[in-house]
């Protein structure tokens, strides 16, 4: 049985926020950067709402038709990163999200120093899948829906996977891993993966 896809639109920016807020406020990059479990309760949802509303203006989301997975995609053309710009939307992200909170600047910084920017490509930035929905497909429905374009567009695609369980899904779809992998203070990393169109 096919998942049934839409484009979201700015009607559907509260459901996308609850879905990322959801599927990764236990995430170990979230529970990094709000390292407090209290304080990632009452703030985590903020950084999943900057995050939307960046996607909402310049990329595309899109959700499963029962609003239960979201995915969140940017096309970022080659040669498309300032360092200055980067470190600009990182500082906008930390006050717009959680002023004395340095580590929500710094994942900005490190995540715009890792991109690929020699070479144009779909970015998945996030995708998330409401917890009683995880396991039945949906993550790879949506992923697959915008590979499939990329593949007849020829265009390749990048991600970074914040667990080892999620590598094993993007391999799955032809995700290879590009390092350095982005280490993160505290001994967490994440895994840079590319790939290019079938």
């Amino acid at each position: 049985m096919g998942v049934a896809i839409r484009a979201a639109g700015q009607d559907d920016r509260e459901l996308v926020v609850w879905l990322l807020d959801e599927a990764f406020r236990d995430d170990p990059v979230s529970s990094w950067v709000f390292p407090d479990e209290e304080h990632r309760r009452t703030t985590h949802h903020r950084l999943m709402a900057a995050f939307t509303d960046i996607v909402l203006a310049e990329g595309h989301i899109d959700v499963t038709e029962d609003g239960t997975a979201c995915a969140l995609w940017l096309s970022v053309p080659a040669g498309d990163h300032s360092g200055e710009e980067d470190a600009d939307g990182a500082a906008r992200l930390r006050e717009e999200v959680d002023p004395e909170n340095e580590r929500v600047e710094l994942i900005a910084r490190l995540m715009a120093e890792s991109h690929p920017a020699d070479r144009g490509h779909e970015y998945l930035w996030m995708i998330g899948v409401a917890p009683g929905s995880q396991g039945e497909g949906l993550g790879t429905a949506l992923i697959q829906h915008v590979l499939d374009r990329c593949d007849r567009d020829g265009l390749p695609a990048y991600l970074e996977a914040s667990s080892v369980r999620s590598t094993r899904l993007y391999e799955r779809l032809g995700f290879a891993f590009e390092g350095p992998a982005l280490d993160l203070p505290d001994g967490l990393r994440m895994w840079p993966m590319w790939r290019d169109p079938r």
